[in-house]
């Protein structure tokens, strides 16, 4: 069995820390299932870490990941120009005694082994620093969408006599078929798609930053008025609130959610949309944050035009959670809420 590679055990990391995509987990998991070496940094690590377990997660300020991050980056360049220095330095000497050479060699090796490991710490830190940043930065570009969303929405509102997009449709009916472009309008982001098809909202907007990076948006502009919702699950990465028949107005909405990044109970739908949903939640899909942002949170897009970042599901003081409807235990794609209190974004 040959050693693991540093792309490896920089994955086993990120596994461990929580900072490896759906993908990427994957693979770390058939990693330490498959390679007794893998099995052993795991387990390692996960020693390591098991301490922090017992802590209670606290909101880590945006400064100081700006800060870290800076600081992580300034430490690098300086302990790369001090590398450089000692090594010409050492180029530089000229050793006349050969057993002075051999007498110093392991002193010399010693160096290199600290600086190795100095070298490795901060590649990681650099690695994981690097991950965070980038989260940062598609965190906050996602929320721009979600502003130009609600921008297109103000504008279509503006143009329908201050009524919200939204198509007829009848309550029990299939709102999980997303993509579907049967005269029948099921799918719940068929609303959201007269943003798109008149024009109002680029309909790349609806693809969240941090899922764009393995998702390619291929939609001719030219046969945007031929599709009655968005044409496939991979052009809409986001999940609405669930909406009733009649159209509702923008002065109503106040500050109820109207959508957010994408529900982890509706990641995968099934292909099949002749066959019904039968879906029973894990406590793994009733805990989990959305998977655009890496688990992290996700962003939430509200009735008065705000939108924020949020590291829970549970919003208001009676912690409603959006991702799910109150006392329901097995979704079957035609549910709605319970009340307006009750907020739910799918799919």
């Amino acid at each position: 069995m040959s050693p693991l590679s540093n792309e490896q055990k920089q994955l086993l990391f990120d596994y461990c820390m929580g900072l490896a995509s759906e993908t990427e987990a994957a693979e770390a998991r058939q990693l330490i299932s498959s390679n007794t070496e893998a099995a052993q940094i795991y387990s390692r690590l996960k020693a390591v870490l098991a301490p922090l377990e017992n802590l209670e997660p606290e909101t880590c300020p945006d400064e100081l990941v700006e800060r870290t991050v800076l600081r992580l980056n300034n430490l690098a360049r300086s302990s790369q120009l001090r590398l450089q220095q000692l090594l010409a330095a050492e180029q530089a000497r000229t050793v006349s005694a050969r057993s002075y050479l051999w007498r110093n060699i392991g002193k010399r090796l010693a160096t290199a082994a600290v600086f190795m490991i100095v070298g490795g710490a901060l590649i990681t830190g650099l690695n994981i620093a690097s991950r965070i940043a980038r989260q940062r930065s598609w965190q906050q570009l996602c929320q721009m969408q979600l502003s130009n969303i609600w921008q297109g929405m103000t504008s279509y509102s503006s143009d329908h006599d201050g009524k919200m997009p939204a198509v007829a449709t009848a309550m029990g009916e299939p709102w999980w078929k997303v993509g579907c472009q049967g005269k029948e309008n099921h799918s719940n982001t068929r609303h959201m798609w007269l943003l798109a098809k008149g024009n109002y909202v680029d309909p790349a907007k609806f693809v969240c930053p941090g899922q764009r990076q393995t998702i390619v948006i291929q939609i001719d502009p030219s046969e945007i008025k031929n599709y009655s919702d968005f044409p496939d699950r991979d052009h809409v990465t986001y999940s609405f609130r669930i909406t009733r028949s009649e159209p509702e107005m923008e002065s109503t909405l106040g500050d109820r959610v109207l959508m957010s990044d994408l529900n982890p109970l509706f990641e995968r739908l099934p292909p099949d949309y002749s066959n019904p949903l039968k879906l029973k939640p894990n406590r793994e899909l009733l805990t989990s944050n959305s998977i655009n942002h890496d688990r992290r949170g996700q962003n939430v897009l509200f009735g008065n035009g705000g939108v924020k970042f949020l590291k829970t599901r549970q919003l208001g003081v009676t912690d409603d959670d959006i991702f799910t409807i109150q006392n329901t235990q097995v979704y079957q794609g035609c549910e709605v809420p319970v009340s307006k209190a009750d907020a739910f974004v799918a799919p």
